[in-house]
């Protein structure tokens, strides 16, 4: 077993976000995600066949979804979105790296 720290090793060159998988297992999926000033793609919208938990560690984002509702997260705050729910993030500080964790759970779609 080796001890690791969230914070540790986080680039500081992003020209694009960081996307690390820190554990996967069955239908499990744990990501840490570092963002900075990074947005979705406009080709799209996030619309995943598993429901996903993200907190933000640090740093600030909104993420806005189909229906036009927006969700303003910074620091510790949490927020369960479900399967099939389109959504992207829309803003991220561009100041500051945004650390989230991302847990995507549940049975995947066929």
């Amino acid at each position: 077993m080796k001890t690791l720290n969230i914070f540790k090793s986080i680039s500081k060159k992003l020209d694009k976000e960081s996307l690390e998988i820190l554990v996967q297992q069955g239908d499990l999926k744990i990501e840490r995600i570092v963002s900075k000033g990074h947005i979705s793609p406009e080709s799209g919208w996030y619309n995943q066949t598993q429901d996903e938990w993200v907190i933000v560690l640090q740093g600030a984002a909104v993420l806005t979804f189909a229906d036009g509702k927006e969700i303003h997260l910074t620091t510790g705050d949490h927020l369960n979105i479900p399967a099939f729910t389109k959504h992207k993030v829309s803003w991220t500080a561009p100041d500051v790296e945004t650390v989230w964790i991302a847990v995507f759970y549940g049975k995947k779609a066929a």
